[in-house]
């Protein structure tokens, strides 16, 4: 049996197994969008509400002071290229026909029988995703970009992304997932497979920003070699029907780094289920998962893992939530576990809403309630991520104002 049947042959015995968390979906009240052929999106015709969607994921349609452009609507690639040398910007099976070795990266670190979305990913007739090769030893200037963009309502979007940093490369990359503005419903599954190598570097930023009761299933793993460093920053501030996640970093390289950073924000209606698992399974590996959570009405579940297999490495695991109003629910559950000794495991989870006296405090220096409120609001969600560039931190800070916005 070859590679490429054994993996169907997984995948059809998973068609309907559950995800081990979050809310179990039924995958066949969402239908394939019945246009599937490019150009079914002129992106210059955009509605200003969509261009301006696409704009609070990150996503510049002129692609100015970007490295290269991804832009997929439905299963459709749109647009696909890199206008920087040393960057491959592909279609993933587009890559996959290019080059016969790109099938070693292809479902090698999540397995395509992990649940009934990867499945379905697996087996779809109607699916694409991006391919994204930084050569050894280029680095970007600035950041590219990709866009994974749901068009029609009801609809399935059933991608999967390859990122390949070679050794001593470094490249930034923007993914941003958004649906239009008229589609309320509708399931995107997208499966990520990063490989960061020897001496490289890859931050990969990931703002969101779906209708109302779309369901969302990514499933990512990561996998840094020697002296490799991996930065993950997740943004999502606007309402979700279901958003479920829990991406893993395999630290296999000595000194190997992984970093998750999530803002993450459920108004009512809203239901996410996510986390971050790092497994430091090589000596002075480091890990550092940091989240701030805040519901106005909504569900959060914030998990956290961090496994030691390998000696003297270090990693810490930060949960911070906030519930404004009323009504609302987090739960955070950081987990640590070691299998060696001579480790540094460490978290710290705090959960609650704005204490009065920081209000009053605030409101005795001349702010009202609403400005102090916001003024709070806006410092805990505004995580400073060290060695960002300055590009992506714009990015995050354009995303956590707009969200705070409508938040306020």
């Amino acid at each position: 049996m070859s590679r490429r049947q054994e993996i169907m042959a997984r995948a059809r015995a998973a068609r309907d197994k559950a995800a081990a968390y979050g809310e179990d979906l039924d995958l066949g009240a969402y239908r394939v969008p019945a246009s599937d052929e490019p150009g079914s999106l002129n992106p210059g015709a955009l509605a200003l509400e969509d261009r301006e969607r696409l704009l609070a994921t990150g996503v510049e349609l002129e692609g100015a002071d970007r490295a290269g452009t991804f832009l997929q609507v439905n299963h459709s690639v749109l647009r696909c290229g890199a206008a920087q040398e040393g960057i491959e910007v592909l279609g993933t099976f587009e890559a996959l026909e290019k080059y016969p070795w790109a099938e070693d990266y292809w479902w090698r670190i999540v397995a395509p029988d992990q649940d009934k979305y990867t499945a379905q990913v697996a087996l779809a007739e109607h699916r694409n995703g991006y391919f994204i090769r930084a050569l050894p030893g280029s680095s970007t200037i600035y950041p590219l970009q990709a866009c994974l963009y749901l068009q029609e309502e009801g609809a399935v979007q059933n991608v999967h992304n390859i990122v390949i940093v070679e050794e001593g490369a470094e490249l930034h990359l923007i993914s941003g997932c958004a649906s239009a503005s008229r589609v309320r419903h509708g399931l995107h599954i997208g499966v990520s497979e990063f490989y960061v190598k020897k001496g490289a570097r890859l931050t990969f930023t990931m703002i969101h920003y779906w209708g109302e009761e779309v369901a969302v299933r990514p499933r990512s793993a990561t996998l840094v070699e020697e002296g490799g460093l991996f930065v993950s920053n997740y943004v999502c501030l606007r309402p979700v029907g279901s958003l479920q996640m829990y991406p893993t970093a395999w630290l296999k390289g000595p000194e190997a780094v992984a970093r998750y950073y999530s803002i993450l924000v459920a108004p009512p209606g809203t239901s996410m289920d996510l986390g971050s698992r790092v497994v430091l399974q090589a000596p002075r590996s480091r890990a550092e998962v940091v989240a701030r959570t805040l519901t106005t009405g909504g569900e959060i579940i914030n998990r956290g893992c961090l496994v030691a297999e390998a000696q003297e490495v270090k990693a810490h695991l930060e949960c911070r939530g906030l519930v404004l109003g009323e009504k609302g629910v987090i739960d955070a559950i950081p987990e640590l576990l070691t299998k060696v000794g001579n480790v540094d495991l460490s978290h710290e989870a705090a959960v609650g809403k704005i204490a009065q006296e920081e209000i009053e405090y605030l409101m005795a220096r001349g702010l009202s309630e609403e400005e102090a409120t916001a003024t709070i609001v806006r410092g805990f969600l505004n995580v400073q991520i060290v060695g960002l560039p300055a590009a992506l931190q714009a990015e995050i800070d354009r995303a956590v104002a707009a969200g705070e916005k409508a938040l306020l």
